[in-house]
């Protein structure tokens, strides 16, 4: 993506430096000039006009989640966004061919990295590594766009199934491929994929392994649309940029509404709604906004 002179912070792999260039995003420069505040190791992160894209930067291994550093570093993101109010959205691609190919299959097969030891020690290193990835992707405060760039397998499925929205490339492929390796989706992709397409659904795609297309992603509901592999990621942009555009503090509210009304009884889910609202209504964007709207109201 082509840096313009908005741009407020730009970090690369091996590299969390970064240049505040806007007052409004000072809170961002300030965390990321501190020691190390983003140390993104196997990413590219940007932020600009609200917009973080996170950029996946492992292609010679197809952006795998293990064997990399790539799963530290969307812990870093995460945490780093949610203590930015500069950040409005969050967009999650991959550099190269694929978003993300998941476990990396030769460590599997020499038994070495996150799959040496024995059962203790590789069910530890799942708690503390790839399984880290699930409630932090989760608990991200902004909306969270996947922009599915290539085939999407096993981890890298259910990362995708941890944003709250996912945008494909005609190149996309999407997969819940553990069982045809022997192994059960060690990430929470169970959990997951039942919620987005629902039980019937989601066994049939797990229990069978079988790779689906972009164009069938989207009528089973994983993917919101389909782009030509060249618009994706304006796609993405556009889409973020409009979301990254509304009230900041609302949004994030809002997200945490939308994440934990599935889990709530509806007078406990009120009652957070309320206490939310009476949060909004003192926010001074609440204010500004309904005065630009009475001020359209009497052209």
């Amino acid at each position: 993506m082509t840096a313009s002179p908005h741009d407020t912070t730009h970090a690369a792999a091996h590299d969390a430096t970064s240049s505040p260039r806007d007052s409004t995003d000072a809170c961002c420069a300030r965390l990321r000039s501190a020691a190390a505040p983003v140390p993104l190791v196997d990413s590219h992160l940007s932020l600009e006009h609200g917009v973080a894209v996170m950029t996946f930067a492992r292609h010679d291994v197809r952006n795998a989640l293990t064997g990399t550093a790539l799963v530290e570093d969307l812990l870093a993101v995460a945490e780093w966004v949610n203590g930015c109010d500069s950040v409005g959205a969050l967009v999650i691609t991959g550099e190269g061919s694929a978003f993300s190919a998941g476990g990396n299959v030769q460590d599997m097969a020499q038994r070495k990295g996150d799959f040496a030891g024995d059962a203790a020690e590789v069910a530890a290193r799942y708690r503390r590594g790839i399984q880290r990835m699930t409630p932090a992707v989760l608990g991200i405060e902004v909306p969270v766009i996947a922009a599915v760039n290539g085939p999407a397998i096993g981890a890298g499925f259910d990362l995708a199934n941890m944003c709250d929205i996912r945008l494909a490339s005609d190149q996309a492929r999407f997969g819940e491929t553990f069982l045809s390796l022997g192994l059960i989706p060690g990430d929470g992709g169970a959990w997951l994929l039942q919620r987005l397409i629902g039980y019937q659904r989601a066994c049939e795609l797990t229990f069978s392994g079988r790779i689906v297309s972009a164009q069938e992603a989207l009528a089973l509901g994983i993917v919101l649309e389909v782009c030509a592999e060249e618009d994706l990621m304006t796609r993405a942009l556009e889409m973020a940029r409009q979301m990254a555009s509304q009230p900041r503090q609302a949004t994030r509210l809002t997200k945490r509404l939308m994440r934990r009304a599935p889990e709530m009884r509806l007078d406990d889910f009120l009652d957070l709604c309320a206490s939310f609202q009476g949060q909004c209504h003192q926010d001074p964007e609440h204010h500004a906004a309904v005065a630009a709207l009475l001020a359209r109201m009497k052209r």
